[in-house]
């Protein structure tokens, strides 16, 4: 639950979106936040040690990328409640539609 802890936070959770693209350089990733460079390099540390990301050097540049198991293990782990939101969306929509028969037929508030 590493992955999780780290992905409270939303710069965090920004960078994984970006990274969701392919390879970044932290310098480029740097450029997209308006924190400083040591910032989201402890940010990328963070998301790093959690095993979210994986970073290689390539001459002067250190190159960031996803690594998408931490997130499989996160949605194995969300699996048994996706049934417990579809019931409730499906609540939701029968309360909706009950809302609308009582505007058109005049009996609601």
């Amino acid at each position: 639950m590493e992955a999780l802890a780290a992905l409270a936070d939303p710069v965090r959770r920004e960078l994984v979106a970006l990274l969701a693209h392919g390879e970044v350089a932290a310098g480029e990733l740097a450029e997209r936040f308006p924190v400083s460079r040591p910032a989201v390099s402890r940010h990328l540390r963070v998301l790093r040690e959690a095993g979210l990301v994986t970073a290689r050097a390539e001459g002067k540049r250190r190159l960031y990328a996803l690594d998408p198991r931490p997130l499989r293990e996160l949605d194995d782990w969300l699996e048994p409640y996706r049934d417990l939101w579809a019931r409730r969306l499906d609540a939701l929509d029968t309360e909706i539609a009950r809302g609308r028969r009582a505007r058109r037929t005049g009996d609601g508030a």
